[in-house]
């Protein structure tokens, strides 16, 4: 796994954080997703996902700013067994990162992206949380930590944790609360990813480990004018923007990689 740093190749992945900071800003989410995925189609996929651990990491932690302490204290023990699981998952998916051939992954990422996509859409319907019983379920130790291991092990091998995104939504929460646990979750499992990276080989040299920080910097300040535009961009433009966006990229990586298995 490795990354030869070009002039045009540095200017590229700035500009992509950089949109990708701006769309999670706006959204609350989607900033592993759009940056990961737009990587994925030119780097080799191993190396996308554990370049963007590091940006991830920041961009969540400027995020978690939006709590206040109270909010911090009452959130991160109500999803505990949510975050403990996720972090379990994740250093396995982490594991298998690079064990995994490399068309075969691109063609994993394309169909999670399309899957998001449909989720988004209500092609594939979550199922709401219609009664006390359903909400007492969901929000039960034993449901946070198989949703949160299983959704671990994917994110740690594609950096896509739009399914616990997807579960947290269902809770009910107004939107800055919505995407401060979010940041919360993110930031506990892409801080451990940043040392379990370096424990498991995944920056090759000094030099993939410094240009992933600094990509940190373009995907912070995104994040910083997509806050400010959030209450100016309508619901249905953020939509179709994002999802058009992600469909593109989803269909780019499933016939790259078909191609390479073929």
């Amino acid at each position: 796994m490795t990354l030869a740093l070009s002039a045009g190749l540095v200017a590229g992945i700035a500009v992509v954080v950089a949109v990708a900071g701006a769309v999670n800003g706006v959204a609350g989410f989607g900033f592993a997703v759009v940056g990961t995925m737009v990587l994925a189609t030119a780097l080799d996929p191993a190396t996308a996902v554990a370049f963007m651990i590091l940006p991830m990491f920041a961009v969540n932690l400027a995020l978690v700013g939006d709590l206040t302490r109270q909010e911090l204290r009452t959130c991160g023990a109500r999803f505990a067994p949510l975050l403990v699981a996720a972090l379990v998952g994740t250093i396995a998916g982490m594991a298998l990162l690079d064990r995994l051939p490399e068309a075969p992954v691109r063609v994993l990422l394309g169909l999670v992206s399309l899957g998001f996509v449909a989720s988004a859409q209500r092609a594939v319907p979550l199922p709401s949380l219609s009664g006390a019983s359903d909400r007492e379920a969901a929000e039960s130790p034993v449901t946070m930590a198989v949703v949160g291991a299983v959704s671990g092990v994917l994110f740690g091998a594609t950096n896509v944790g739009v399914q616990l995104v997807a579960y947290v939504r269902r809770f009910d929460l107004s939107h800055g609360l919505f995407v401060g646990v979010v940041a919360l979750v993110f930031v506990g499992i892409n801080g451990l990813r940043v040392a379990a990276g370096g424990a498991l080989g995944l920056y090759p040299d000094a030099a993939f480990a410094l240009a992933s920080a600094a990509a940190a910097v373009p995907a912070v300040a995104g994040v910083a004018v997509g806050k400010r535009l959030r209450s100016r961009v309508g619901d249905r433009l953020r939509r179709g923007v994002v999802l058009g966006l992600l469909t593109v990229i989803g269909v780019r990586l499933v016939l790259g990689g078909a191609a390479g298995i073929f």
